[in-house]
């Protein structure tokens, strides 16, 4: 069966790329999509199918006789809001831009879509498709689970893809699941200081809180230095200070903002309750008051063994073993520091994640995710959609 699932996905290519220029000239951010999931449900119509709205913009359909295992294929909508500068005639003109390929996503997803339209007979199981909102603010896929997409029937299995770009490989290579954590853990910081302002002259009538802002600042890249094994893959970055309004007057307050990745859930929690401690012990120090709150927590997207596997298999057996690179080989330990609510689904369920290039560094795809001058090779979009298509359909007819 596989052996067809490229050729009919090569013949669909024109079209997945309509989906992907019509979404990504008109991005929508956070969790309220509504243009794209009603983009998404007008297609799906079209395909025969009958989708269902979840939750704030959430957009789920279904196929298969449900007399077997069932399987969750997911691809995220939202965009980022950063004014595009990629120089696409496609671009985007709203300031909002699909830097992370969110669009490429939904559009393989809406092509899988297809091709399981046209073997639906073969289905014995249950094929969820799931369009998820909010996966840059990691809400998305918590509002999902709330609203139940793993019930009913209950699901056995997820899958995702995450277009890449930027990096020296080939557009259709797909990275090599393996067993465990392959995203980090992300949660946001903020700690407020409070001090006593006043006059930039007489700073004894003041409770400066700059300095101690400055303080717990250098002594957090401690932690990582000093209290975490060197070989233990840690991110704390403090990625904004603010404070002051003039030079001749002692703030009120400051605050600092940062995000924490990690891959144990020991050092994600040592860590933040490190960052308390030294926040209180330095504030106190200084006669200041420290507030720390954390927020947009996210677990690890944890890979699962079989699925990793059949993932694998599916992959060889349509583009080929050798479009299958081990991920270690590019960046060490196969892990990436990035984090992807995906992992909310992995906390629930055996689940699979892969990268798919789509774009080679060597061939003038020089800017990474994130970027306003991001730009994706439209190339694979059809293998992406292949390997969705084919991981159900394989997982529903084995016997894993």
């Amino acid at each position: 069966m596989l052996d067809k699932i490229l050729d009919e996905a090569k013949a669909i290519q024109e079209e997945i790329v309509k989906h992907r220029r019509t979404l990504h000239q008109s991005p929508e951010t956070g969790m309220n999509l509504p243009n794209t999931s009603e983009y998404v449900k007008d297609e799906l119509t079209k395909m025969g199918y009958e989708p269902q709205s979840v939750g704030t913009s959430g957009v789920m359909a279904v196929i298969g006789k449900g007399n077997g295992k069932t399987v969750l294929l997911r691809a995220d909508m939202d965009a980022l809001p950063i004014p595009e500068d990629s120089g696409e005639p496609f671009s985007s003109t709203n300031g909002n831009m699909h830097a992370c390929g969110h669009d490429m996503h939904t559009s393989m997803l809406l092509g899988a879509a297809k091709l399981l339209k046209k073997h639906e007979v073969e289905i014995e199981g249950t094929v969820k498709l799931l369009f998820q909102p909010g996966e840059e603010v990691f809400k998305g896929a918590a509002e999902m689970i709330e609203h139940g997409v793993l019930e009913n029937p209950k699901v056995d299995i997820a899958m995702m893809l995450h277009v890449g770009t930027g990096m020296p490989l080939e557009p259709g290579t797909f990275s090599k699941p393996v067993k465990g954590p392959f995203t980090a853990t992300s949660d946001t910081f903020r700690i407020e200081i409070k001090g006593k302002g006043g006059h930039g002259a007489m700073p004894e009538t003041a409770v400066d809180p700059l300095v101690p802002a400055a303080n717990i600042l250098l002594a957090l890249d401690s932690i990582k230095a000093k209290e975490i094994p060197a070989t233990e893959p840690v991110v704390l970055t403090t990625g904004q200070v603010h404070g002051g309004t003039a030079p001749n007057i002692i703030a009120n307050s400051a605050f600092l903002e940062g995000t924490l990745r990690t891959f144990s859930k020991e050092n994600r929690e040592k860590i933040k309750n490190r960052i308390v401690e030294i926040a209180n012990g330095i504030a106190s120090a200084y006669r200041v008051q420290a507030e720390v709150t954390f927020r947009n927590g996210c677990p690890s997207v944890m890979i699962d063994e079989d699925a990793a596997q059949i993932f694998s298999e599916t992959a060889a057996e349509i583009v080929g073993e050798n479009a299958l690179i081990p991920f270690d080989t590019l960046l060490p330990g196969g892990k990436v520091m990035a984090s992807e609510d995906f992992a909310f689904y992995t906390e629930h369920v055996p689940g699979v994640m892969s990268f798919l290039s789509a774009g080679d560094a060597r061939k003038g795809f020089v800017y990474p995710p994130h970027h306003p001058k991001t730009r994706f090779s439209e190339e694979p979009l059809y293998k992406g959609a292949s390997a969705y298509a084919g991981f159900a359909l394989k997982f529903i007819n084995s016997e894993y």
